[in-house]
């Protein structure tokens, strides 16, 4: 459900008012009955709260929302609105929960609405978000994180750290960990037979042969060309103002950055409402929204469930790939 007081609960009942979806999987809540009562109420929209102990219970069918209730808020929502310790903490449980049911498959995916650090860090928790957090629980040390669209799919070789650091924070094998990670993925949730993955360069003009800067040559480079003697289809380092548009014309399956930014601005600006976070490496399928808490607008009945929709459309595919013996780890 993510955050209790973020658009998690709006969308969340917002997308699950799709019929559609109900064709492709079997979706279960992981949350707070009362919280999505009152969504549904903001909503307008009647639709019964079935509430569960475990997946096996549910009916997953259309206007019948199952929920394992994780948490029991005492709260009237109303704005305006903020993370406390508590909704911190519930919503972290509702991550933990999920894990634990795709860890002993249970569940085939966890599609996780919006949370924000504010409130994991208000909770205690020890983590940033919630890729660092699957990767703990799952003791995944190889992952990566992969904004993914019918236009665009980019992989991120840093992700949460100033700019400022980037540049020390690339190396060789970084930068060939991540376009394995990426290759897998391609293939194994993608269904993708050859994929073709392009590099960006960190500099501009990818360093012009090392006039705007020398991480080209001495580190983005050679992991290029190790990834290429391991068989792989990758080119690059390419200039980063030319490779996202080469990459929406068909050339490329997928753009590996090198930091956050640099592949985040391309992506929401061409897929901002239908784009999907999905985490790369993991035992487990995990995809998200693209988008925060959005407090500004949570909670008036505007918020656009489509980044969400597009993420249950993506964990069921991915998760039919699995069972069909494409995906395996």
């Amino acid at each position: 459900m993510g955050d209790p007081v973020g658009v998690g609960p709006e969308i969340l009942v917002k997308a699950l008012s799709d019929p559609a979806l109900y064709t492709i999987c079997r979706p279960l809540i992981l949350g707070d009955a009362g919280i999505i009562s009152q969504a549904l109420t903001l909503l307008n929209l009647n639709f019964k709260i079935h509430i569960i102990q475990n997946p096996d219970q549910g009916f997953y069918c259309h206007k019948s929302l199952d929920i394992i209730k994780l948490s029991r808020l005492d709260m009237n929502i109303k704005q305006p609105l903020a993370p406390t310790a508590i909704t911190g903490s519930a919503m972290q449980d509702y991550i933990l929960y999920g894990i634990d049911l795709a860890m002993n498959r249970q569940i085939d995916g966890i599609v996780t609405c919006p949370i924000t650090k504010t409130a994991l860090k208000l909770a205690g928790s020890k983590f940033h978000g919630h890729t660092e957090l699957l990767a703990s629980k799952t003791r995944t040390e190889d992952y990566a994180m992969m904004m993914a669209g019918n236009k665009l799919k980019i992989v991120l070789t840093t992700i949460h750290i100033p700019l400022s650091e980037v540049s020390k924070s690339l190396t060789i094998e970084n930068i060939v960990k991540t376009i394995h990670i990426t290759h897998a993925a391609l293939k194994n949730r993608f269904n993708i037979k050859i994929p073709k993955i392009a590099v960006a360069g960190l500099n501009p003009h990818s360093g012009e042969d090392a006039m705007f800067g020398n991480e080209e040559k001495q580190t983005i480079f050679p992991a290029v060309q190790i990834a290429t003697d391991q068989g792989m289809d990758v080119t690059g380092p390419l200039p980063p103002d030319t490779v996202f548009f080469r990459a929406i014309n068909g050339e490329f399956d997928a753009v590996v950055c090198m930091y956050h930014d640099q592949g985040l601005i391309p992506f929401k600006l061409i897929h901002f409402k239908d784009g999907v976070n999905t985490t790369l490496g993991l035992p487990i399928i995990r995809t998200s929204v693209d988008h925060g808490t959005a407090y500004d607008i949570a909670w008036k009945g505007i918020a656009d469930p489509s980044s969400l929709k597009e993420a249950i459309k993506m964990a069921a595919f991915q998760a039919d790939n699995k069972k069909q013996g494409i995906n395996e780890y």
